[in-house]
């Protein structure tokens, strides 16, 4: 099955440099966010994709290839600010979706780690599938803030769990059964910190070319003030497509921490 996959990044209106990058190929999309400023965060960002730019190719991907690109990640980010001092201390955020087969079945592999972000678009609404690694979803999630109050608090930018660690951050992984018409969204936090839900969901519409819906959610989000870096990535199943009935599959999302014998 060949997705239809659109991309957009914008620098913003505020940066000088594009700490974001995204990757979008066959059965793979992801966006990673970089985090250090001069400690080169469009290095991290930069670092964390290139693992899987092998994958790119490949429609028999399993969830163990995953595992394994995100272990590479996080193990060449480290490396490299060892080996150059300057680096030190940078890192990125990384979020993405992939179509693996699981025991058989095809099924969306979504995973996460940061604040990049996952949706399911709608025709009328969005669908958030991940969770984000940060302050202001900690007092979210303890009934602080608001969703809302979120995205303009102070510590909006601060993320608890990243990749570049040692030892490695534990990447959130869900498993979903692949439905036809599917729609989803990756992004980075210069695009959600600036558009709501409505605002992406009118956006993004279902029924756009997936380049010109990313196109127009990382305009918006600029013309909205862009305040950092906006990225965007549009995954969708061909209307065309031949999807195997979900009712026969299993149900999601589901979290997962998947083993090498998850192929």
């Amino acid at each position: 099955m060949q997705l239809e996959m659109g991309a957009a990044s914008h620098v913003g209106a505020v940066r000088q440099v594009n700490e974001d990058a995204c990757f979008a190929a066959t059965h793979l999309a992801l966006v990673a966010d970089g985090m250090g400023g001069h400690a080169r965060g469009d290095v991290a960002s930069r670092l964390a994709i290139d693992p899987f730019r092998a994958l790119g190719a490949r429609t028999d991907l399993v969830p163990a290839d995953i595992q394994r690109a995100l272990a590479e990640a996080n193990a060449g980010i480290v490396a490299d600010a060892r080996e150059h001092a300057e680096r030190e201390g940078m890192g990125t955020t990384l979020a993405g979706i992939a179509l693996v087969d699981y025991f058989g079945s095809p099924h969306w592999l979504v995973f996460n780690v940061g604040d990049s972000r996952v949706y399911r678009l709608g025709a009328t609404a969005v669908s958030l599938l991940t969770h984000d690694h940060s302050e202001v979803q900690e007092l979210v999630d303890v009934g602080r803030l608001t969703n809302e109050q979120a995205r303009v608090h102070p510590l909006r930018n601060i993320v608890t769990r990243s990749l570049g660690t040692d030892p490695a951050p534990e990447v959130d992984v869900w498993l979903l059964p692949l439905a036809p018409d599917d729609v989803f969204l990756v992004c980075s936090d210069g695009l959600t910190n600036e558009l709501d839900d409505a605002t992406i969901a009118a956006l993004g519409s279902v029924s756009s070319p997936t380049g010109d819906a990313a196109a127009r959610l990382v305009a918006a989000a600029v013309e909205a003030g862009g305040r950092d870096n906006v990225t965007a990535v549009v995954v969708r199943v061909p209307r065309a497509a031949t999807v195997e009935d979900p009712s026969q599959v299993a149900t999601g999302p589901r979290s997962a921490h998947l083993s090498e014998e998850s192929r």
